[in-house]
């Protein structure tokens, strides 16, 4: 958190806690502005923008899909399917004896499914599973009525090849495949559903993905460095404290020192792994309660990376009692009972708002305030 946004969210707390009790004296500490992450270089470690421009599937002399295109198929591999079949005819009437439109794609399906994994092997297991339940699914009826055989055969083995790679990515595999297998992968699959080998006139490619995905994704690229400026404090602030955070700890410990006791800790997020390495560095009697919300301490601790005490070490007995707030869709809170039994007091409260919106939801919800005051000393 930088100024101007400290000083209104400092106002709110004090607000938040001296509604319910009288007497408080809150005293802010702003670490950021002397001890936070900055790109002292002015940014000169981003990337450039790519050259070139992302074209969409329809433009140009090409039917690969952008980088922006395949993001959105790993997501959903349906995607373009779906698409497809939104833009076919409602009612289509077929002269008497004719085949149905996707009896040729559910076959060719059926009999890549039969051949196992093996014509995408490269790029890992599941494709006979995949292209099972592509020839089961029902929106290849419209789509077949939609697109021409040889673009539904592309459309299909680009399904294919997300299915699998996103199966990849969801097993957390240590290697994910190039953009060159994979489109040589979905190439070999799209002749082997029917569509010409490429080098042939094979025409312009299906038009439905041309702009799924990629321009949130060109914009993300264009405003690069206006993003990273905009996030970095909170990746840089906790790589830079863990790094170098014995001044930020110094500084604290001063600033307590002067208080009159009893005082209260209060941290949200990095501010309260500060707070919890800060007391278990040195004791402070003056602290009596030590709340953190949203914090990463417990994460920190047991996966061997918070500073002051590394685990299997025991809580030191000078800390104080330690209020944990955390919010169970808050993917940036941690649990501390577990790890530290009789010493932590993990209380959920619930924003009712999803991540990451929910890890700054703390101070906007009244329970909050009630659980901080029922604690206070």
């Amino acid at each position: 958190m930088r100024e101007p946004g400290f000083s209104k969210l400092a106002g709110r707390v004090a607000a938040g806690l001296t509604a319910l009790r009288d007497g408080l004296r809150i005293v802010p500490y702003y670490w950021g502005g002397t001890h936070g992450a900055t790109l002292a270089a002015g940014g000169v470690s981003l990337p450039a923008e790519p050259g070139g421009t992302v074209r969409g599937l329809a433009e140009g002399d090409s039917d690969d899909a952008s980088p922006d295109a395949w993001a959105a198929l790993y997501t959903d591999p349906y995607a373009e399917l779906v698409l497809a079949a939104a833009g076919a005819p409602r009612v289509v009437e077929r002269p008497p004896g004719s085949l149905p439109p996707d009896q040729a794609i559910r076959a060719g399906l059926s009999a890549l499914a039969a051949r196992g994994d093996a014509p995408a092997a490269e790029l890992g297991p599941g494709l006979a599973r995949a292209a099972a339940d592509l020839a089961a699914h029902p929106l290849l009826a419209p789509a077949a009525v939609a697109l021409a055989p040889d673009d539904l055969a592309v459309l299909a083995a680009r399904s294919l090849t997300a299915r699998v790679i996103a199966d990849v990515l969801d097993s957390d595999a240590p290697l994910v495949p190039v953009g060159d297998s994979r489109d040589a992968v979905a190439d070999r699959l799209g002749v082997a559903l029917g569509a010409q080998p490429r080098g042939t006139e094979r025409g312009v490619r299906s038009l439905v993905l041309r702009v799924a995905g990629s321009a949130a994704s060109r914009a993300v690229v264009r405003r690069r460095r206006a993003l990273t400026e905009a996030a970095h404090p909170a990746a840089g602030d906790i790589l830079r404290y863990l790094s170098r955070g014995e001044a930020v700890r110094a500084e604290l410990r001063d600033l307590v020192t002067g208080l009159e006791p009893p005082v209260t800790l209060v941290g949200h997020s990095l501010g309260g792994i500060i707070a919890l390495d800060t007391l278990i560095s040195a004791p402070l009697p003056q602290v009596r309660l030590l709340v953190t919300a949203g914090s990463q301490g417990p994460f920190l601790y047991e996966s061997g990376s918070l500073p002051s005490l590394e685990h299997p070490a025991c809580l030191p007995s000078h800390v104080p009692d330690w209020l944990n707030l955390y919010d169970p869709r808050d993917l940036l809170s941690y649990l501390g009972g577990g790890l530290f039994p009789g010493r932590v007091t993990d209380v959920a409260v619930d924003s009712r708002q999803p991540f990451p919106a929910s890890h700054s939801a703390y101070w906007t919800n009244p329970e909050v305030y009630r659980h901080i005051v029922d604690r206070l000393p």
